[in-house]
């Protein structure tokens, strides 16, 4: 799905990913819905934050297993920006700013960023989050 690279694009990216997953068969007080969720909240708001090129959107791409088959779910945000690499950072207990993707390499059983695919432009920050032996379990 592609969205505009505003706050409001990134506020409706979060909603569909908690949508799509809920209509999926991971109830929204899931465990895996919910850190999902969170995770797609992050990972969009850096994408407009730091991966805003005027004129282009970012693109989400979620990736599902059936509910209670043990896999991971796949979230995947690419934008246009390729020079401007996310990093894993320590913010200051008085930071306003800074813990997003810390809470990503918490939430997640593994996330990496790497070039877009196809050949487009910029670059694809992904994460991969267990669902457990059931949806209703917590990550």
């Amino acid at each position: 799905m592609r969205f505009t690279s505003t706050p409001r694009g990134a506020r409706l990216a979060r909603r569909l990913v908690s949508h799509r997953l809920a209509a999926w068969g991971y109830p929204y007080d899931s465990g895996p819905n919910e850190t999902t969720t969170l995770i797609a909240s992050e990972l969009a708001a850096n994408a407009v934050r730091h991966g805003r090129v005027p004129g282009r959107d970012f693109h989400v791409r979620l990736i599902a297993p059936p509910a209670a088959s043990g896999a991971v779910i796949r979230i995947e945000v690419s934008d246009t920006r390729a020079e401007k690499l996310p990093t894993l950072t320590t913010a200051g207990p008085d930071a306003e700013t800074g813990r997003g993707l810390y809470l990503v390499s918490l939430l997640a059983e593994r996330w990496a960023v790497g070039p877009r695919p196809g050949g487009a432009p910029g670059k694809t920050v992904w994460a991969e989050v267990s669902t457990g032996s059931k949806p209703s379990d917590s990550c």
